[in-house]
């Protein structure tokens, strides 16, 4: 039986990323230096910046975005987080195996690919899209398709039936839900569980 490939998520967090790629085929360690109880694979509680990067096949890192956030930019306060993009990328490129960067939209990324729930068909049973931008950078070239929440008129089917519905709508996962973007165009704010049913994360806190 073929072993699967090793890969390290570095500033793993609660376990977003991890979901996908063991879906995808690999053995998931994630490492972060907060307990992290609901982390759904083997976890270790370290220093991203110091932990060993040997014995992996690929290495994933998501750190700290709140440095790069539209809303800490917009408020002020930005610069009092650590800038650990930098230095992330440094250990990954001097580790010498495949690896991925993810962080928000205005983080400083090289050459970064957006990356969209819309674009897998993630969303509600409710049928609203996930609309969540990302940015990845990565050391090989990949493609990403088109986000699909903007599509005037488009239709998706509903997941567990065949009713379709109009898809004009979306749901943004981020902040704490109450943002202006869902007031304005739901007339309302979304549920803890809307936003953990788009991600197909249902293990998560919203923290």
């Amino acid at each position: 039986m073929k072993q699967r490939p090793r890969l390290l998520d570095l500033f793993c967090g609660a376990g977003g990323a991890a979901k996908g790629y063991h879906d995808a085929g690999f053995n998931v360690v994630g490492v972060d230096i907060n307990p992290q109880p609901h982390y759904p694979y083997e976890f270790i509680q370290a220093d991203a910046m110091t932990f060993p990067l040997d014995g992996f096949d690929v290495i994933h890192a998501s750190p700290p975005c709140q440095r790069y956030s539209v809303v800490n930019r917009g408020i002020g306060n930005h610069m009092s987080h650590p800038d650990l993009l930098p230095g992330t990328r440094d250990r990954l490129v001097d580790s010498g195996v495949p690896w991925v960067i993810e962080n928000v939209v205005g983080a400083p990324m090289f050459f970064p690919t957006m990356l969209c729930g819309s674009m897998f068909g993630l969303g509600t049973s409710t049928g609203l899209w996930l609309r969540r931008h990302r940015l990845f950078e990565c050391s090989h070239l990949f493609l990403a398709p088109d986000c699909r929440h903007s599509a005037e008129g488009a239709v998706i089917r509903v997941q567990g039936g065949n009713q379709l519905v109009n898809a004009k709508m979306s749901i943004g996962v981020y902040g704490n839900g109450t943002n202006s973007y869902h007031r304005k165009k739901l007339n309302r704010c979304v549920t803890v569980a809307e936003q953990r049913e788009a991600m197909g994360i249902d293990w998560m806190p919203r923290s």
